[in-house]
């Protein structure tokens, strides 16, 4: 059992920094906040804040003037020197209770906002996944630093969507993730996003941690079919476990338990439409990986660092022989309320569990 005599277990309050000047009322008045991060990009921030007190002589509302908390001003939220949030302000809300003083709320979101409000209907001809995210990123005004591999299609269609769902339907299809650092949108691979990784102990960096190791989304292999247009033939692929064997740090995969446990379980992709060689294997190695990556998923809650967000690997300790060892972080949550003061809850998986003993 972890050693929970000493968790060091902290409460602590974040500076809030809005129009880049940190602010020592607005953070002394926070009372409750949730900073949320996936891997499919559009960083949001809900802030909560006082809105009753002292102001100009006298007992009012504190921020209905719109002079300090106002639409489309930079908002930022830091801890020890990090910044764990940066956007806009994208919507203002107000609560007035039967009992207690009025609240704001500051509604934030990053960079990924201007593409969710811009819906389109258009087509790529021949062009690489890398050139359409450097291509939208252009459009409205960020660097596009793509690090992807992938095929180069004749043709790809954007019909009736923002463009932050075809970026994420295009990432989707060849295994990559996507993030905004302030004005530069970055698409990745998971290979090629990882960095060291983040040491976590029960019982002390980690205040708790639930996994489970499932079956149900674990296939044996994923084919895709396709049809080549410029040869007229058609297309085949399928995937296996070969393709996640540098992701397993030594664990038993879960399509290893899969076939041992029930036998295989094989998935044919009906719903794609790959057009030469290259997409045809794109596709179904990157479906296979979506689901082999899901045997094992945790749900932890440890001391909130600036490198603990999506795309961390961490390294979590004192879990037992099965469940200790490399996750890699999918969703994060930087919580902050006056009980509890400030932690962060993230989701992680990976691919394999670790040898019984």
């Amino acid at each position: 059992m972890p050693d929970n005599t000493d968790p060091g277990i902290h409460s602590a309050r974040p500076t809030i920094n809005v129009s880049g000047q940190d602010d020592a009322a607005l953070a002394e008045g926070l009372q409750r906040m949730e900073i949320a991060e996936t891997v499919h990009g559009l960083f949001r921030c809900e802030a909560v804040f006082a809105n009753w007190g002292a102001r100009n002589g006298k007992v009012d509302f504190l921020y209905f003037d719109r002079a300090k908390l106002e639409f489309g001003k930079p908002f930022q939220v830091k801890f020890n020197g990090n910044v764990l949030f940066d956007g806009r302000i994208m919507a203002l809300e107000a609560t007035f209770p039967e009992a207690g003083a009025s609240e704001i709320i500051v509604l934030a979101e990053d960079r990924f906002q201007d593409l969710r409000m811009t819906r389109r209907t258009r087509t790529f001809s021949d062009i690489t996944d890398a050139d359409i995210f450097r291509r939208i990123a252009s459009d409205h005004g960020l660097t596009g630093a793509p690090r992807v591999d992938g095929p180069t299609y004749k043709v790809l269609a954007q019909v009736n969507q923002s463009d932050l769902a075809f970026l994420r339907e295009r990432a989707r299809s060849i295994d990559a993730e996507l993030w905004m650092d302030g004005s530069t949108l970055h698409a990745e691979t998971r290979a090629n996003r990882r960095a060291s990784a983040l040491e976590l102990t029960h019982g002390h960096e980690l205040r708790s941690f639930r996994a489970t190791a499932d079956l149900a989304t674990q296939r044996s292999s994923v084919t895709a079919n396709g049809w080549d247009v410029a040869g007229k033939s058609p297309l085949k692929y399928q995937a296996d476990a070969s393709v996640i064997g540098s992701e397993l740090n030594g664990d038993i995969s879960g399509v290893s338990v899969l076939q041992s446990a029930l036998g295989e379980r094989k998935e044919a992709l009906a719903h794609t439409l790959p057009l030469n060689s290259q997409e045809v294997q794109a596709v179904a190695e990157s479906y296979f990986k979506m689901s082999a990556r899901r045997f094992v998923v945790g749900y932890g809650v440890a001391e909130t660092q600036g490198s603990l967000r999506v795309g961390t690997v961490v390294d979590l300790k004192n879990l037992g022989p099965l469940f200790s060892g490399k996750y890699y972080v999918v969703e994060s949550r930087h919580r902050f309320d006056s009980e509890l003061g400030i932690r962060t809850e993230f989701t992680a998986e990976r691919a394999g569990l670790g040898q019984a003993s």
